[in-house]
């Protein structure tokens, strides 16, 4: 996520190193001041802000992998409540993001990169102390959940804070890589986790919190040592109200709960849907869908610069589509290896979606400015703001799904229903795509979008 900035004017001014890690006249778009150490700045300040957001990641994920293992360590919870457990992180995250956005100009890069860290704690040491005490009521349980949605909330500061440092020409592939370092956490947190608890006689589920307390104070530490301030960069609010009035904004936006809010929600409820649907087969397999996930965000990216972002959203749609349909299948037929491969598609796809439809992003924004500086310069920023917007609609996603596979299987004793309206969706959203910015007579056709 990337919020809109407004950079001191250094046409002439050198940068200036003060205390507390503030740098003053940051002028990433001088090629001279880029060439002669601004890069290695910028680099410097990407490769801690990726680790944090990692961690955030791997945090806001930890309730998908404890959460299918607590019946048995003694937990007295339905299989809606651990739907609930599982999609309350990703509703409290996508919440937390816009302020996140903000609090990056407001704070500072470093600073914030600090505290967002530290915030981790939070929700580790309570999963550490909650998980050995199966009689923790079902309340406690859903506010210690809530306290993960910090994790999420780091991709929106980390995402703007890198937006800053980069001059416009390289922050596509910067941000790039820090989305997808972050999504990463999702599917590592997924591998490893499972076999650290199980290491020794039992189930130890605290080890879930606790090993990432001193990880997450690492975090606090390279940023207080390795990251910088930028002085003179404000978050633009006017640009943010004037996305808010574009209906792009809004369309873009409900594509994205169909991409990234199906990789997060995906990836929080397959756990669960492979323990709960396909007892005696190997749960610990879910975090490949992740991983599949988080690996093609980059490729979508790369093949939507080439053939357009419309057209890859709209194959993304087509993939989810054929993914949902197998999932159905797979329970259908009580077939595990359809079901886990659907999944495969349905990761595959969300994955690949989440790069095209941020390169999308620009593009629509650029549209009809007939490359007037002016109006390139309101675009720009109008599109910053979109991103930030669609960035925390999109993560809502992570909500919808689990608490839809949950009533389906309430209401109808199955899962087959929730993945019906999925599937819907996926259609309605491709076609929506297509008809806003493909169709040949549509007002953006002649655009390359």
């Amino acid at each position: 996520m990337s919020a809109p900035a407004r950079v001191t004017d250094t046409a002439v001014a050198s940068p200036i190193h003060r205390s507390g890690r503030w740098i003053e006249n940051w002028n990433p778009e001088d090629a001279t001041f880029w060439r002669d150490g601004g890069r290695v700045i910028a680099r410097r300040n990407l490769t801690f802000s990726i680790f944090a957001e990692f961690l955030g990641f791997c945090v806001w994920a930890l309730w998908s992998v404890v959460v299918p293992l607590m019946p048995a360590a003694g937990f007295k919870i339905n299989l809606d409540q651990q739907f609930w457990l599982i999609a309350l992180p990703s509703l409290v995250g996508a919440t937390l993001r816009l302020p996140y956005t903000f609090a990056v100009p407001r704070f500072g890069g470093r600073n914030w990169t600090v505290i967002s860290s530290l915030l981790l704690l939070l929700p580790a040491g309570a999963l550490a102390v909650i998980m050995t005490r199966p009689d923790t009521s079902f309340g406690v349980l859903l506010l210690c959940a809530a306290l993960a949605g910090f994790g999420g909330g780091n991709f929106a500061s980390s995402m703007t804070n890198i937006s800053f440092f980069y001059p416009e020409a390289e922050k596509g592939k910067a941000l790039g890589l820090n989305a997808a370092g972050g999504n990463l956490g999702t599917g590592v947190v997924q591998m490893i986790v499972p076999a650290v608890i199980a290491i020794g006689a039992g189930t130890h589920l605290d080890r879930a919190g606790l090993m990432f307390i001193p990880l997450a104070l690492i975090a606090a530490l390279l940023a207080w040592r390795g990251m910088d301030n930028l002085s003179g960069v404000k978050a633009d609010y006017k640009a943010f109200a004037a996305a808010t009035h574009n209906p792009h904004t809004w369309v873009i936006s409900f594509l994205y709960i169909g991409t990234f809010g199906s990789f997060i929600g995906y990836a929080g409820a397959f756990p669960t849907l492979l323990k709960t649907q396909f007892a005696g087969h190997p749960a610990w397999f879910a975090f490949l869908g992740a991983l599949v996930g988080a690996l093609t965000r980059p490729l979508g990216g790369i093949v939507a610069d080439r053939l357009g972002g419309a057209r890859i959203t709209i194959a993304s749609f087509g993939i989810l589509t054929l993914g949902a349909l197998g999932a159905v299948a797979g329970i259908k037929q009580h077939s595990f290896g359809l079901f886990f491969a659907s999944f495969m598609v349905l990761f595959l796809g969300a994955g690949i979606g989440n790069g095209a439809t941020y390169r999308m992003i620009p593009a629509v924004f650029r549209a009809g400015t007939d490359g007037d500086p002016a109006r390139l310069a309101v675009a720009r920023k109008a599109a910053a703001g979109c991103i930030g917007i669609a960035g925390a609609v999109g993560a809502y996603g992570g909500f919808f799904i689990p608490r839809g596979f949950a009533m389906a299987k309430s209401h109808y004793g199955s899962l087959v229903p929730a993945l019906w309206v999925f599937t819907v969706a996926y259609v309605v959203m491709g076609v929506l795509t297509y008809a806003v910015y493909q169709r040949r007579r549509g007002a953006l056709a002649t655009e390359s979008i």
